[in-house]
């Protein structure tokens, strides 16, 4: 007689608790994973927390710190998002700061306050807003009696696309 499936167990493991997690059990990826998979029909608002990965492919409207967020093309993340590493293939619209590395595939579309440790933009993707290296910080201001004013940063807006095949498929900035 087949046993009954362990719907506590799976509810703990997925809340992060070892409870329902038996070692080389099933639900002891999920518990040491931490994947949270934001499906293409599903609309989640909130905050989102103790969650390593986030893929959208739905809507969530959320503030979040993470380690890596992932958009599929159909995905989109309205809010604030401080990850390591950002993939955004469908659109992120907020604020976002990816320590680490911004990769903006070819449908991608990132609108808003970005922040990156650095960046890959496919030809196609879009970013704009205000967009700043996280190395670089914010300009120097000078008094009106020293040198110039430092001219403050422009909001970058989209990338430019290839027109030929000679030239590169991707833009990478610092």
């Amino acid at each position: 007689m087949p046993s009954k499936p362990d719907y506590a167990g799976a509810v703990a493991g997925i809340v992060g608790q070892q409870a329902g997690a038996r070692a080389g059990g099933p639900m002891a990826q999920v518990s040491e994973d931490n994947r949270l998979i934001v499906g293409r029909n599903i609309q989640l608002k909130g905050e989102i927390g103790a969650c390593d990965t986030l893929v959208v492919e739905g809507r969530v409207e959320a503030s979040m710190k993470s380690r890596i967020i992932q958009t599929a093309e159909s995905g989109v993340f309205i809010g604030e998002a401080d990850v390591e590493t950002a993939e955004i293939s469908g659109l992120f619209e907020g604020k976002l700061t990816a320590h680490k590395r911004l990769v903006v595939h070819a449908t991608g579309q990132v609108k808003g306050t970005v922040r990156y440790g650095s960046i890959v933009i496919e030809e196609g993707g879009r970013v704009s807003g205000d967009v700043k290296d996280i190395e670089a910080g914010e300009p120097v201001q000078r008094s009106a009696s020293s040198a110039p004013q430092a001219v403050p940063s422009q909001p970058i807006g989209e990338v430019g696309r290839a027109t030929d095949a000679s030239q590169p498929k991707f833009a990478t900035l610092p």
